[in-house]
């Protein structure tokens, strides 16, 4: 694992311990010698593990889509910036640099490239770990909620269990470190007629 994609918010949220569980992210991401690739934003969440990372040393390279280089104000003080034509370019790319995929407390963006890039993986499209770092009980509900899916055989146990959740960065990364795909692959089912 050389690259750990972090996703979350261009806002810093209302709680303050999200804006120090982003700076520890960045901090402990660049301590270990892991590159991190994000949106590209110097606001909100976003900004904070950015700067904390090179504060600290580390590697950063953002992905921005130029509709949003001007509104999320596009951090020009990384490692390397990609500027791109769409938000799939951001996503693609994005997940092609990443080793892992870890989700701090964000909104609808977040989700959105959260449940994408571990879809990809149920799918079979990579085999990278995806993690949620549950600052705070910031994804309590999503986790219940999860869980529900499952117990209803709407997501596979095995699939269920591929999204590691963690309240802190350190077990997030122990948790990469043994990580094993599941199968991902689709079987499809012939349909008689």
């Amino acid at each position: 694992m050389k690259s750990i994609c972090v996703y979350c918010g261009s806002n810093p949220g209302r709680d303050p311990e999200f804006v120090t569980a982003a700076r520890a992210v960045g901090t402990r991401l660049a301590a270990a010698g892991l590159d991190i690739v994000y949106g590209g934003g110097q606001v909100g969440l976003m900004g904070e593990v950015a700067d904390a990372a090179l504060e600290a040393g580390g590697r950063v390279i953002g992905v921005i889509p130029e509709f949003l280089a001007l509104k999320e104000i596009a951090h020009l003080d990384l490692t390397e910036l990609y500027v791109v034509q769409s938000m799939h370019a951001r996503k693609a790319k994005m997940a092609h640099l990443s080793d892992a995929f870890i989700a701090l407390p964000g909104g609808i963006g977040t989700m959105e490239e959260l449940f994408e890039i571990w879809t990809w993986g149920q799918l079979g499209q990579h085999r990278k770990p995806v993690g949620l770092l549950n600052v705070h009980g910031y994804y309590d509900d999503l986790v219940a909620f999860l869980d529900k899916m499952a117990d209803q055989n709407f997501l596979a146990p095995d699939h269920r269990a591929s999204l590691m959740v963690a309240d802190r960065i350190d077990d997030l990364l122990e948790a990469f470190r043994g990580y094993e795909a599941p199968p991902g692959d689709i079987r499809l089912k012939t349909l008689q007629t």
